[in-house]
């Protein structure tokens, strides 16, 4: 679900110390979400935790603690994440540049024996940089694009309620699902080595 407002723009270190400094107990969707909402990265400090990748879009951490993560997703023209849940986690994104398409959908006939499902698309929400978006227990399941149509790269940045190193991801040609590890393309700025770029 979107939201617009204007923002007070803050170097990224200081918009990440801004998330950090919200008690455990206050870091929930909408104090998060009111936060992304009022501060807006300077994009120029970005630019340490910016890759691309060719082949896949790119996970960039920025930041890690116990209560959240935050990331950098670098995502090429045409470039799409796996339909994925959150593993049961809060989430927000803020958009840096470009524009992302977010398609919701809800899972029925699941059946957990045979890993298959029915994914049924829900609603959908165009992202640009004025607005940010949050992702909930009760909507968890989504697939984030950057449609060819576009014409151009886009960055976002990624809250996670506590780090989520796996989620589950859905395929509606097959009807299953499956659970897959989640990696970085880079942590704090350094590439990581095993990195697909």
């Amino acid at each position: 679900m979107p939201n617009t407002q204007a923002r007070a723009e803050l170097a990224l270190q200081d918009w990440v110390q801004g998330l950090a400094a919200i008690p455990q107990a206050e870091f929930t969707r909408d104090n998060v979400r009111r936060y992304l909402v009022q501060n807006a990265i300077d994009r120029s400090t970005l630019d340490p935790y910016i890759f691309f990748s060719p082949k896949r879009y790119a996970r960039n951490l920025i930041f890690k603690n116990d209560i959240f993560e935050c990331l950098a997703m670098c995502w090429d023209i045409g470039q799409a994440s796996s339909i994925h849940d959150h593993n049961n986690k809060l989430g927000w994104i803020y958009l840096a540049e470009g524009h992302l398409f977010v398609q919701n959908y809800t899972i029925e006939e699941r059946d957990p024996l045979r890993s298959t499902c029915r994914v049924v698309p829900t609603d959908s929400a165009l992202l640009s940089a004025s607005n940010t978006a949050y992702v909930d227990h009760d909507e968890a399941v989504h697939k984030v694009s950057n449609l060819a149509e576009y014409r151009e790269r886009a960055v976002s940045v990624h809250v996670y309620e506590r780090p989520m190193s796996q989620c589950e991801i859905y395929s509606l040609e097959t009807g299953s699902y499956q659970i897959i590890q989640l990696a970085y393309t880079s942590e704090y700025g350094k590439l990581n080595p095993a990195a697909e770029l």
